[in-house]
């Protein structure tokens, strides 16, 4: 798809040439140029000199956020998901993506009052005693104010910001483009999966827009945690709930990354530790769903030891599948079964087709060797997370997202658990759980309820087969059986030879021109043509080829292929 094909509107057209100038002006111009994007963009931007020294990947991740800052939120969003996927991008470019700030300036208070009204269907005095006059926080998706309802329940109320859903539509129609024409042109960054990335983008944007979606997610977080008088999650107020707006109790407590900078003197920090590592182990092994952005900023504390988890926008689902294989990674990894835990990976479809299968499991074993026999206070969970993350990118195992925003999740409050009590055993706690879901799956109903299902796909498979056979044959005889043969990357190659015979007309067509003008100019006859003499024409001929000729050298100039 040419961008010309993509640009279905004036709106799309506009947008393209602005993404192309901001990712030129941050230094990805070879990128613009390469995947035929710098007609968009103005001759000395594109070829300005470059620093002798390249980038560092570092260098490189804060250019990129920068690039995200300037085109907005739906590339701040997409700059967010892309520190999540560290088995995919380098540790350096993520921690270049980390300056990305969810900030935007809030829309006005009558634009939020009147969608608040359409949705709910009353004014919001009518179903609040108060509100506060302005949002205490804003961001891509939306602003978020105090209120107390009218039963005297301290509220927060998100309201979704207006026209968020088609700018977000209209990018994701063309990030995909992007992300499909990167694949194909620049190779060297084909390797980062770029496709796949919007792929997985597009689903949690769409995800965290549907305030219908985050009201479910925390409200089954509030039923499994409502009885338990230590850890909070807020209620869903769903007679204030609409498509656009958001109502949740307001749960009371600090936010634990203050109360870690500024000292915990008033807290028990070893049973707060505790509470946060089982209230998690829970989600993960209990619940089927879990708190996929469990960073300080979304934990709350309250002294001694009270917890209130907030903001479920980012929800993780564990299914049974799921489940069954981080079980098994778990038990291998904790066993040193390197192979195992290859084999298990090739079942889950993370390995590449090129894979070495004895060089992985040469640097998993090496990993584990490493951590192997290491009191349990001295692990940092975080960076063994990005070393296992390390392995990945080098072997080309590209893990399914839910695994990998999962084990993020664990590193995450393993870490945070660590900071509140460096003596926590997490293993310990983990291995009980492990073996509870082992003993669950081998149970007798649970496997006849396999046996059975594997049963039933042996029948539909046994079923079928004759007649599959009987219109194969069917077809073979008639001649119907057609061989489809799927070009790669020709795409570029039929457009550079367009461009290149398009040229070379351009090029004849000029040398005729300038031929028939010279032989115009040099009759000696004193023609005329309505009076004016043929040598005019002559002269009109030269100043039109002239236009011509500098017009091509300017679009061989534009293409950076002059040499």
């Amino acid at each position: 798809m040419t961008p010309f094909g993509l640009a279905k509107s004036v709106r799309s057209l506009n947008r393209i040439r602005g993404i192309a100038r901001v990712l030129t002006r941050h230094g990805f111009g070879h990128i613009v140029s390469r995947i035929n994007l710098s007609r968009y963009t103005s001759f000395l931007q594109l070829h300005r000199p470059t620093p002798r020294e390249p980038a560092s990947p570092t260098q490189i991740g804060e250019r990129l956020a920068a690039a995200c800052n300037d085109l907005g939120p739906t590339f701040v969003k997409l700059g967010q998901l892309l520190t999540t996927r560290p088995d995919l991008l380098p540790y350096e470019v993520i921690e270049g993506l980390r300056k990305l700030q969810d900030h935007v300036d809030p829309f006005d208070n009558p634009t939020a009052m009147r969608i608040i009204t359409e949705d709910l269907g009353v004014e919001p005095d009518t179903c609040f005693d108060s509100m506060g006059q302005q949002p205490f926080a804003s961001g891509s998706i939306g602003q978020v104010y105090n209120a107390v309802a009218t039963d005297g329940m301290a509220v927060v109320i998100k309201v979704k910001r207006p026209g968020i859903d088609e700018t977000i539509r209209l990018d994701m129609h063309i990030l995909k483009w992007l992300a499909d024409a990167i694949e194909r042109y620049v190779p060297e960054v084909a390797v980062f999966k770029p496709a796949l990335l919007v792929e997985e983008f597009e689903e949690a944007i769409l995800r965290e827009m549907d305030y219908v979606n985050e009201a479910a997610g925390t409200s089954r977080f509030y039923e499994a945690f409502k009885d338990d008088p230590q850890i909070t999650c807020p209620q869903v107020r769903w007679d204030l709930c609409g498509p656009r707006v958001l109502t949740l109790e307001k749960v009371a407590g600090r936010n634990l990354d203050t109360v870690l900078h500024e000292g915990a003197a008033q807290l028990n920090c070893k049973l707060l530790a505790d509470r946060l590592a089982n209230a998690y182990l829970k989600q993960f092994f209990e619940l089927g769903v879990f708190h996929a952005d469990p960073h300080p900023g979304n934990i709350l504390v309250t002294p001694p030891a009270r917890i209130a988890l907030i903001d479920f926008g980012q929800v993780g689902v564990v299914s049974d599948e799921l489940a069954h294989q981080l079980t098994v990674l778990l038990v291998a990894g904790i066993g040193r079964e390197v192979d195992l835990v290859v084999d298990t990976l090739a079942d889950m479809r993370a390995l590449g087709p090129d894979v070495d299968r004895v060089q992985l499991a040469r640097a998993f074993r090496r990993l584990l060797d490493k951590y192997y026999g290491l009191p349990l206070n001295r692990v940092d969970y975080r960076k063994f997370f990005s070393e296992i993350s390390g392995i990945f990118r080098q072997h080309d195992v590209t893990m399914p997202r839910d695994i990998v925003v999962l084990c993020k999740a664990l590193a995450t409050v393993a870490g945070v658990a660590m900071q509140l009590d460096p003596q926590i055993d997490l293993v310990g706690m983990l291995k009980p759980r492990l073996r509870r879901m082992i003993a669950d799956r081998l149970t007798p109903n649970r496997l006849l309820r396999g046996l059975g299902i594997s049963a039933w796909h042996l029948f539909s498979i046994l079923r079928s087969a004759p007649r599959q056979l009987r219109l194969g044959l069917q077809r073979l005889a008639l001649g119907h059986w057609q061989l489809t043969v799927r070009h790669e990357n020709l795409e570029r190659l039929t457009s550079e030879m367009d461009r290149s015979s398009n040229r070379l007309a351009v090029s004849i067509v000029i040398a005729a021109i300038i031929v028939g003008s010279s032989v115009v100019v040099s009759t000696k006859q004193d023609l005329t043509f309505f009076n004016i003499p043929l040598q005019a024409f002559g002269v009109v001929g030269y100043i039109f080829a002239g236009i011509m000729g500098l017009a091509l050298l300017w679009a061989i100039f534009r293409s950076g292929r002059l040499s």
